[in-house]
């Protein structure tokens, strides 16, 4: 085990940074460095695949732990029409298109609903790291496509058990469906509530007892105990997982939480990256050049179609909307999870995985290169627009501008309704009651030791 470490780390770490030198996407190293440690390129494998299968396992949930702590209830709030429209229009637009593909590859109906979800979802951690090395973090287009991202993330957390429902019995029952998304929303309110209701007013109650290393400790323990609460009651872990992070996410401690955690996530999320990339055969990738270049091609042009829709129909000037949408030209760690679901599920044909990992390299390679043509798209729109539609562009700019200013003025006067939500549920007698008692217990117990 430690051997296969060892490979891991030096393999990973020379990528890595060969890939930083060539000013590419860190998670392109990994990928390639499971290319290089798999079965594939030597004729055997120079790691144990099943180590690498768990440790990878165990990174998804760190990963999706992690991106449930920068969910933050107050920003999706206050960009709100953006985040539903936005990512309502891409999910929707992109899941019919890859569910298309799928017909069109005479897929079975299982295979072109999996192939749907993978294609629907950009990959946050690559956008956000595009974003930042292209020095556009502050730009007005950020907090909308953040909030985009987000709900998609939410959205591809409930497609997998969808997804998964669906794989076991191999159709599509809309009322039996219909009850899972019932039993789901119910399952995810009775969590959301009893969390926040005790976790956050918890923390801060034992907040000046909690170091760096007691802080980590129980959040580490409240994530893997809600992923064996989620599997308990017939959901995946890495719903468990996500609806932990969001919980932790409301607390006093979320950032410090998500500070000390980002070390151990680039740990794991490397490995589940590196494990996606032993599961590619060099030589298939030349078989099905001509599916990845067409899937490659469906992403780019579906992302920015649907995104540029879905952000103007949302509220977004067109220049934002561009922006956002030439940044969601990929997919990636979702789609791999869901690639894996599949896989592990059995239902998955076995020529996917390959091509959408190749198309997931490809895209992520691409962004960098497509997001600086967004705004010379954008200027070429605009002075070829008919005069009604230049109209249109220059009032929503107004609009945005105006709307911008407003909430600026008023944020420095009043609470949100989060905030004050929050404020409302942390001073009720109940809570007060139940964290009182927990804390009187634990000394009772340490007193007695």
């Amino acid at each position: 085990m430690v051997q296969d470490l060892y490979i891991l780390m030096i393999t990973a770490a020379v990528v890595s940074i060969l890939f930083k030198f060539l000013k590419q996407p860190v998670v392109l190293g990994y990928i390639v460095a499971g290319v290089l440690v798999g079965p594939h390129l030597f004729g055997q494998n120079l790691v144990n695949a099943d180590n690498v299968k768990e440790w990878g396992d165990i990174g998804v949930l760190f990963v999706l732990f992690c991106i449930g702590l920068e969910f933050r209830l107050k920003n999706l709030i206050s960009s709100g029409k953006v985040a539903a429209i936005g990512a309502l229009t891409i999910i929707v637009g992109m899941m019919i298109f890859g569910y298309l593909v799928g017909l069109d590859a005479n897929f079975d109906m299982v295979n072109s609903l999996f192939l749907a979800g993978m294609l629907c979802m950009s990959s946050t951690t690559i956008v956000m790291k595009a974003i930042d090395e292209a020095g556009m973090s502050k730009e007005r287009f950020v907090k909308g496509a953040t909030s985009i991202l987000i709900v998609e993330d939410v959205v591809a957390v409930v497609l997998m058990v969808l997804l998964s429902s669906i794989a076991i019995r191999h159709q599509f029952e809309g009322a039996e469906l219909a009850s899972k998304v019932f039993d789901l929303a119910i399952t995810l309110a009775a969590w959301f509530i009893c969390g926040i209701l005790i976790i956050p007013t918890l923390i801060r109650k034992v907040k000046k007892h909690l170091n760096d290393e007691t802080l980590i400790i129980l959040a580490l323990g409240l994530c893997l105990g809600m992923v064996l609460t989620a599997e308990e009651a017939g959901f995946s872990s890495a719903l468990g997982a996500f609806v932990m992070g969001s919980i932790l996410a409301e607390t006093v401690e979320s950032h410090r939480i998500e500070k000390l955690m980002t070390p151990l996530k680039n740990v794991f999320a490397a490995i589940f990256f590196i494990s996606v990339g032993m599961m590619i055969d060099p030589s298939s990738l030349s078989q099905y050049w001509i599916s990845i270049v067409y899937v490659s091609l469906v992403i780019i042009i579906g992302m920015i179609l649907f995104g540029t829709l879905g952000c103007w129909w949302g509220g977004q000037t067109m220049r934002d909307s561009m922006l956002t949408s030439f940044s969601f030209v990929q997919i990636g760690e979702f789609s791999f999870i869901i690639a894996g679901l599949g896989t592990s599920l059995g239902v998955l044909n076995p020529i996917v995985y390959p091509i959408i990992v190749a198309s997931s390299v490809v895209t992520t390679f691409l962004t960098p290169y497509i997001m600086k043509a967004a705004l010379p798209s954008y200027a070429f729109l605009y002075r070829h627009a008919p005069a009604g539609l230049r109209a249109k562009i220059d009032q929503r700019e107004q609009q945005v501008a105006a709307a911008e200013a407003e909430a600026t003025k008023s944020s420095d006067d009043t609470n949100s309704l989060a905030d004050k939500a929050r404020h409302a549920v942390r001073k009720t007698f109940i809570t007060k009651h139940l964290v009182n008692l927990f804390i009187k217990n634990m000394s009772a117990h340490d007193e007695n030791e």
